[in-house]
């Protein structure tokens, strides 16, 4: 590295890591991200199938997840999605609307993260890969004059020393390791004194050890539009059976409210009323059998394994010798589906942490310490986790701008 003292050193060169550098830079400040991987940008890359789905058009407070549920609303108000469609589009990047206002790359994720690095590099960000942190000392007064923190590192087997005014913390949670994610940023936290919040895998699908499990391996593959409910959440999107268990967009949703023990409620036919259903096929179809009726609206292998559940003893008996009472049953079951994971996949596979460190510590204005000088908290290590859609990315974008204006 050409220089050992800077205005800002950011650690991570992530979404929000480098959305703050290159905001502070534009500021005149200098500026360097370290990065421990030895690519920037891991998570931006794999995103959304490769394609980034990097904001929603419709982004509020209650998108997101927090013991303090108001302090992403600063942050969210003064970098909001039009500031970054804005420079997606100065970019020429093309992008598409999908469900829900979620907005996609249309060719690659990439574009994305070059927009990014363009944007550093036209300020004057330096970005260093391959480090290793291994200490973080805040200078006494009689050491610090200008420079509040002294940074430890080994890069390639060299050892460094740097120093800056502000420390930036963009490390990331303990979601996906094989792309980066550690709890580097808690153990930051707790070395000055900032609380940390109880921290679970989110955004992850979940597994199962009774009778769903051979359920799910034999579904395998299968997705279809389904509510699912839990803990006085519900979403309805698609979800995906799997070798495991459950995933797909509203089983990733609602995994952000589960809690071991608890169980979750799906409805397999969000828009229909299936016990009134049943009973008036049952007058019109009398003579077909109740899978043949049902595979009208599910898939025939899952409705076998219904059947297998639900009225295996029936399995020939034609609609008509089926009581309304049965029907009705069925029908609550069908719309309302109980079912109790054992787990969930955990952090390999989960997009989120949820928890993080705490946002009472922390200015909802300029993301820095209450109580450490200097020292600032970005993107995924805080206490704020967004609903699938985009919007942790822009929780991202938001909190970098934010700490970026001030650092």
């Amino acid at each position: 590295m050409s220089q050992s003292i800077y205005d800002v050193i950011i650690l991570g060169a992530g979404a929000s890591g480098l959305l703050c550098a290159f905001t502070a830079a534009q500021r005149g400040r200098s500026v360097l991200v370290i990065e421990k991987a030895n690519k920037v940008g891991k998570k931006i890359l794999m995103s959304g199938g490769g394609k980034c789905n990097f904001t929603n058009y419709f982004v509020e407070a209650t998108n997101f997840i927090s013991n303090n549920p108001h302090f992403c609303k600063a942050a969210l108000n003064r970098y909001t999605q039009w500031d970054f469609i804005a420079l997606v589009e100065k970019y020429g990047i093309e992008y598409e609307e999908r469900e829900h206002g979620q907005l996609f790359c249309k060719n690659s994720a990439k574009e994305i993260l070059a927009m990014l690095l363009d944007e550093c590099e036209q300020a004057g960000v330096k970005i260093e890969t391959d480090c290793n942190l291994t200490e973080i000392k805040a200078l006494t007064s009689a050491q610090k004059i200008t420079n509040h923190y002294q940074i430890n590192l080994e890069q390639k087997q060299s050892k460094l020393t740097l120093s800056c005014q502000s420390l930036v913390v963009a490390t990331g949670a303990l979601s996906i390791p094989s792309l980066g994610g550690s709890g580097l940023g808690y153990e930051i936290a707790h070395q000055f004194d900032i609380a940390v919040t109880k921290r679970q895998a989110g955004l992850v699908p979940f597994m199962f050890s009774d009778y769903m499990k051979p359920i799910c391996d034999h579904l395998s593959g299968l997705a279809l539009k389904a509510t699912v409910h839990c803990n006085h959440q519900q979403f309805t999107e698609n979800i995906l059976f799997t070798h495991r268990g459950l995933s797909g967009p509203a089983i990733l949703q609602i995994s952000n409210y589960w809690s071991p023990g608890d169980e979750i409620s799906i409805n397999l036919l969000p828009d229909l009323e299936a016990a009134e259903w049943l009973i008036l096929s049952k007058r019109k179809q009398g003579k077909s059998l109740l899978k043949t009726v049902l595979s009208h609206k599910l898939a025939k292998p899952l409705v076998n394994e219904l059947q297998t559940l639900w009225w295996q003893d029936h399995s020939e008996t034609p609609l008509a010798e089926f009581s309304d009472k049965q029907l009705i049953v069925i029908g609550n079951l069908i719309n309302k589906w109980s079912v109790k994971p054992s787990a969930t996949e955990g952090y390999r596979t989960a997009e989120v942490t949820l928890g993080g460190v705490s946002t009472d510590e922390i200015s909802s204005k300029t993301m820095e310490s209450k109580h450490q000088p200097s020292l600032y908290f970005i993107g995924e290590v805080l206490d704020v986790t967004g609903h699938l859609g985009g919007y942790n990315f822009q929780w991202a974008w938001s909190s970098g701008y934010s700490a970026g204006m001030f650092v």
